[in-house]
């Protein structure tokens, strides 16, 4: 069986490991037409370029400082998080980004930009259940790993081991509600 990552900022994947957050913005790189969903569960690919401590919010950047602040993708990459989404909501507009800008790491005005950028496309809010595995699989990071892209496709000597989920089901639930709540009055799960 053949695996996939999803490329996001190591900063990022710090907060969701920590499970200070469970929700990703995303609306693809500069390399894709625009952002799909095509897999349900995939590992995350930490990434550090264009990551930047200005477009976190303060705190997030103070406590995950170690993986904001280097600058170059490793060339083995241990990739010890594997992600299931849950829900992932359509947003369109400023109100539902709004109401969900303190469950993620994102500045308010980075992630507007976000929702500017590419304005036919709308900002995928994803709910990710995140698991920390316990004997994480190394990736030996190549040209075909780079490039401004959402998705990777990972050789097939990557396996799967045993991981367990950073938060509690209980936690989880609440988390996950609580976006679900923000985001009722303005968009639908998918």
């Amino acid at each position: 069986m053949s695996y996939s990552a999803l490329k996001e900022w190591a900063v990022t994947c710090a907060a969701l490991a920590a499970g200070d957050q469970i929700v990703i913005l995303r609306k693809g790189g500069i390399g894709e037409k625009r952002f799909s969903l095509p897999h349900s569960s995939f590992f995350l690919f930490p990434t550090y370029a264009h990551q930047r401590a200005d477009l976190v919010h303060g705190d997030a950047a103070e406590r995950f400082g170690a993986a904001l602040n280097r600058r170059d993708d490793p060339t083995h990459l241990p990739l010890d998080l594997w992600a299931t989404i849950t829900d992932s909501y359509e947003i369109t507009d400023v109100d539902a980004l709004t109401a969900i800008e303190s469950a993620q790491i994102l500045t308010s005005d980075y992630a507007m930009e976000r929702l500017k950028w590419r304005r036919t496309q709308p900002l995928w809010a994803v709910i990710l259940r995140i698991s920390q595995l316990t004997d994480p699989p190394v990736l030996h990071v190549g040209p075909e790993h780079g490039g401004c892209v959402s998705w990777l496709d990972l050789p097939d000597e990557i396996s799967l081991p045993t991981h367990t989920p950073v938060l509690d089901d209980a936690a989880f639930q609440a988390a996950s509600s609580d976006i679900a709540d923000r985001l009722a009055p303005f968009v639908t799960a998918r």
